[in-house]
């Protein structure tokens, strides 16, 4: 985890982050409690920071550090003191960033749209089962539904900004897009696929012989019928155990590393039109039918173009607010409190 990027203050794909209300909405109604949030058990002073006489508190600090942490210690992360430290420098230095370019916003007589705000509040309680899981979260993140709303209106006052002023100024030529194309072909790999379909009798890994040996026959008697010339996606309909049955087995498309080992080594030593013999895999039992198969390819310029052209506009836009950021700190008075 790169704590030193300042990728958590900016855009990605036009969109400024909203670090409460998104992470907010993120976690729903968990049930146990987000780690400490504080880098040590010092009095500390109750202001955070000073941004041209606007006062960050302690307080909001600590909310937003809870979010951050709690959305880590769900991704499975354990954070140490060290670690902690160096979140909460960045999470201060993501709110003095905001703080400017909210201020700059102001002065540019850009204001919150309460309508707006309304309207992301909704989709945000929506994520909850209902109201007391909502206010249940609320106060385990150690926020209130005023702070919420103030951070959603405080981001989407700054995402016009940026759509206003910074935006514009994006743009990305064709060579920029084609030598991207050119430098990266890694990224425009297609992997060799398989279309097929098969059909499941289960038997549990942990069944009883006499179970395994009664799926075992059932399977020998599907095959039975195969070779005396009967359709595959008819007996997949009728015998099938696996929720394919319904399309006559189709499994669609897939690539190496998509199925259980024994199923795919089978599946892609095949032939198109084959058919399999019994396969055992943790499921039970299989047969097999490739219907059809696609060499690894590279994806087109032209079909990649779009795409490489949203990738290069994130990456110029994060540039590019790191750059307006800069200004306004040159003529800014900041100050962070111990």
């Amino acid at each position: 985890m790169n704590v030193s990027k300042r990728v958590m203050t900016v855009v990605m794909a036009g969109l400024l982050l909203m670090p409460a209300a998104t992470v907010f909405a993120e976690s729903g109604p968990q049930k146990t409690a987000a780690p400490a949030v504080k880098a040590d058990e010092k009095p500390r002073n109750p202001v955070a920071a000073v941004v041209n006489g606007k006062e960050i508190s302690r307080d909001a600090l600590n909310r937003e550090l809870t979010l951050v942490t709690h959305r880590l210690a769900g991704q499975g992360q354990n954070i140490d003191k060290d670690q902690l430290e160096k979140i909460e420098g960045n999470v201060l230095n993501n709110m003095i960033d905001r703080e400017l370019l909210y201020q700059d916003a102001l002065k540019n007589g850009i204001k919150p749209d309460d309508k707006a705000v309304d309207t992301q509040m909704d989709t945000m309680k929506s994520n909850f089962p209902g109201d007391a899981e909502y206010r249940q979260a609320l106060e385990m993140m150690k926020t209130t539904e005023a702070d919420l709303r103030t951070n959603i209106a405080q981001s989407m006052v700054i995402q016009q900004l940026i759509e206003s002023r910074i935006a514009p100024g994006i743009e990305i030529t064709d060579a920029q897009s084609k030598s991207f194309y050119d430098t990266n072909p890694q990224f425009f790999k297609k992997p060799e696929q398989i279309k097929a379909s098969h059909i499941l009798i289960k038997a549990d890994a942990s069944a009883g012989e006499a179970d395994k040996a009664a799926a075992r026959k059932k399977i020998e008697e599907i095959q039975d019928k195969l070779k005396k010339g009967e359709k595959f996606d008819a007996l997949a309909k009728q015998y099938s155990e696996d929720p394919s049955s319904a399309q006559g087995g189709d499994l669609g498309y897939f690539s190496r590393g998509q199925m259980v080992k024994p199923f795919e080594e089978t599946a892609f030593a095949m032939k198109k039109g084959d058919v399999s013999d019994i396969v055992v895999t943790q499921f039970g039992y299989h047969l097999i039918q490739v219907m059809d198969k696609k060499p690894e390819s590279t994806t087109a310029y032209d079909e990649a173009k779009p795409r490489i052209g949203e990738h290069l506009k994130r990456e110029k836009m994060i540039e590019a607010i790191n750059v307006y950021i800069e200004k306004l700190k040159a003529d800014a008075k900041i100050e962070i409190l111990p």
